[in-house]
Formats: C-alpha cells, structure tokens, sequence
C-alpha cells in the first residue's frame, strides 16, 4: 500500500536535515581547492532541486569561503541572473574572487547558450571590479562541467558561445 503523505513528509525531512548536516561539517571555512571540492560540498543540497538555483560562492584571498549567495531560482530551464545583483553582494561582502554554481534540473550539466552568454557577462563585470572569476560550474545529475576545467573562463572577452561551437 505504501506510505503515508506524514511519513513521506517525515522522510523528506530526515534527508534535508542530512543534507544540510553533512554541508555545515563538511566545509566550514574550508580552503577551495578545485571544482571536486564544491560539487562534493553543494552537490547534495543543489543537485536534485526541480528548478535552477544560481548560487555565487564567495571567497576570501585565500579561497576560504566567506559565504554563498543564493543569486535566482527559475524555472525548470532557466533562471534570470542580473550582474549588478552579484557585484552588489561581491563588493558587500569584500569577496576576492568568485565561483559561480548552478544545477541543471534535466540532468545534463552541458552548459547551454544562455549558461555561456552569462557566463560571459559575469566575468566581465567582475573584472571591472577586479574580482576574479575562478569558476562556473553546472551540476546535472551525476555529474558536472566546469568553465574552468574546460578552458572557457581563460577565453572571457572571447565569445564563449563560438569558442564552445569549436571544441
């Protein structure tokens, strides 16, 4: 027959008190090393959620995170990012440099052409500012991409979209 809408409810708890137990003692203040170490820290929390959270991760001079803002949550397929909302909280925040982390709902953690362009336009604002931009990652299902990793952040200036078409 199953369980209950209570018991469910009841799980459903139990597994986001896990969660949020197993970020708060897994990195407080922990130096960021590479993407590894933020898929495993955000991976549980972000990763199933059914629309896209944008977050930036904020970090000190020597990668520790000062804290992590949730920027947008949209819709199934996108969220709306505004990068005077983000450099409003870098610059509040005295953050150095930045990652910026979202998850894809489909599962696919290939960024899309909207994933690029504002990838783009972060890095940009951020350089004005002189707050370094030291990642974008997408989270999908099991697995993820960084911006980082693949090259892209190198290449800001560049048209992403173009420079993805090419590799």
């Amino acid at each position: 027959k199953g369980i209950g809408l209570a018991k469910f409810a009841q799980i459903k708890a139990a597994l986001e008190i896990g969660k949020r137990l197993l970020r708060e003692t897994n990195l407080p203040k922990k130096k960021i090393h590479n993407a590894l170490d933020l898929v495993n820290y955000y991976g549980p929390c972000v990763r199933d959620l059914k629309k896209e959270k944008f977050k930036a991760i904020l970090l000190d001079v020597k990668n520790k995170i000062i804290r992590d803002i949730d920027i947008s949550e949209g819709s199934l397929t996108e969220s709306i990012v505004h990068p005077r909302e983000v450099l409003k909280e870098i610059i509040k925040e005295s953050a150095a440099s930045v990652i910026f982390l979202h998850n894809h709902p489909s599962g696919e953690s290939n960024p899309s052409k909207n994933d690029l362009d504002i990838t783009e336009r972060l890095v940009e604002a951020c350089n004005i500012i002189g707050v370094k931009v030291l990642d974008h990652i997408i989270l999908g299902e099991d697995n993820y991409f960084s911006f980082a990793q693949e090259g892209l952040l190198k290449k800001a200036g560049v048209d992403l979209v173009s420079t993805l078409k090419r590799s």
